[in-house]
């Protein structure tokens, strides 16, 4: 009791004492030096505490996921909320352009963000637009892909995994009472499915980045799952998208969407498709975990499982391998040092333990920092960190991820992605529309060399 006794005296004692200081500086802070009489001089006196210095920079991210954007924007304000010298202008904007494309722009322009979440990692790098990762912040990743023996990312979480996400009570009055194995009783649940009367899955074609759920699915399993450098191998022309296995992921893509996608998928949009799966619409979405969030907003009593989408095999291939993304520092900031120091202090915030816990949690992120960070998992994002965790599991990374030698042309994805889309429109013929694939391919390397 003694003890307890003087340290509540020590702590009084101190808080006290501290008052008294603080007091003290209040008097010269404003000026007031205290009685003459008491024989205070101003060299007596302790000298005002400098301010901090008013540092302002700009920042963008990409904002397709409602989650993942407020749970950015929540760690911006609270990090200038503890931060007042310190002013981030959020320039992110909401569009059905790709990423990449926006961010083209903003460079086109001059608004090219001081801080940046990169994805085309490599693209501006070679431009000479960003900048290397401060060597003291590498540290706290526990993996940080590099670029041409560089490393420019802080990367934000690692590569989710698209899956299955399903409506429970849909599965249950199709009569489906197992999880599908293999690709084949994947499409025999989509065929029961169809037999009640709801659309089997909901897709958000009018954003082009949706597009690439499935595409990169069946090339997954039919492709890059066999060969990871497949990609450079078709730069080199030693492999074609006319060869088997390009043909036979488009093939089962456009069944896919001929026989079991909603019709108006193609003026969808991604963040459209929440509500259509709670509302009975559709029974499934192909989609990752940040959309997990969403779903519960719409509606929370909604109930819903998630699944990795097996191959013919029964084998499980998902997006999964890091790759070279994250927040970034323009090459152009990188030049200012309060800018630099104010967006290290921005990046060492995101990632401390308890403010991004709080981003993990709302976003369904899997963490990329080495020290480890505990946050609540939903019963569905307790199924992705498995899926992650499970050595049998192949991971891999979608058509536009690839970097060195397996980078594919900038702007090869989004025509891609819509050449895939009139492929069902137009019910075309996939061995034809690969082989258009093939000639853009070319143009487009034969273009960038120049």
């Amino acid at each position: 009791m003694l003890k307890k006794s003087m340290t509540q005296l020590f702590v009084l004692v101190l808080a006290f004492t501290l008052v008294l200081t603080a007091c003290g500086a209040n008097n010269v802070g404003n000026g007031n030096t205290g009685n003459k009489n008491e024989g205070t001089t101003p060299e007596s006196t302790t000298p005002a505490k400098e301010e901090a210095k008013q540092v302002e920079f700009t920042i963008g991210y990409a904002t397709g996921d409602p989650a993942t954007k407020k749970a950015v924007a929540d760690s911006i304000k609270a990090f200038t909320d503890a931060n007042p010298n310190i002013k981030i202008v959020d320039v992110s904007e909401g569009t059905s352009s790709s990423y990449l494309d926006w961010l083209k722009t903003k460079d086109a322009v001059g608004e090219f963000p001081d801080l940046v979440e990169m994805r085309d990692t490599e693209i501006f790098a070679k431009a000479g637009k960003i900048a290397e990762l401060p060597s003291d912040l590498t540290d706290l990743f526990s993996k940080t892909p590099e670029v041409n023996g560089k490393v420019y990312n802080a990367p934000i979480t690692f590569n989710a995994p698209q899956g299955i996400i399903y409506s429970k009570k849909a599965y249950a009055n199709a009569g489906i009472t197992e999880l599908p194995k293999t690709y084949g009783e994947f499409l025999e649940a989509q065929e029961k499915l169809k037999a009640t009367g709801i659309t089997p899955i909901v897709v958000g074609g009018k954003d082009i980045f949706h597009m690439g759920f499935w595409l990169n699915k069946f090339l997954i399993d039919e492709v890059y799952v066999k060969d990871g450098d497949w990609n450079s191998k078709r730069t080199a022309k030693t492999v074609s998208f006319t060869d088997a296995g390009p043909v036979q992921a488009m093939t089962d893509y456009k069944e896919l969407f001929t026989k079991y996608v909603d019709k108006g998928w193609l003026s969808t949009a991604d963040n459209q498709t929440a509500s259509i799966l709670v509302s009975g619409k559709a029974a499934q979405l192909f989609s990752g975990p940040w959309m997990f969030t969403q779903i519960k907003e719409a509606d929370p009593s909604f109930e819903f499982g998630y699944y990795a989408l097996p191959d013919r095999a029964g084998g499980i291939n998902v997006i999964g391998l890091p790759s070279p993304a994250g927040w970034t520092l323009s090459a152009e900031a990188a030049k200012d040092a309060d800018k630099t120091e104010a967006m290290k202090s921005f990046i060492r915030f995101f990632f401390s333990k308890e403010q991004y816990s709080q981003y993990l949690k709302a976003a369904n992120g899997i963490p990329s920092t080495k020290e480890e960070v505990i946050y609540e998992a939903t019963e569905q994002m307790q199924e992705v960190l498995k899926i992650m965790a499970d050595p049998n599991v192949k991971k891999s990374l979608a058509i536009n991820n690839w970097w060195g030698e397996n980078q594919i042309p900038p702007q090869f994805r989004n025509w891609f992605y819509k050449l895939m889309q009139d492929l069902v429109l137009k019910d075309g013929n996939v061995a034809e529309y690969m082989g258009k694939a093939d000639v853009e391919y070319d143009t487009q390397v034969k273009a960038n060399k120049q």
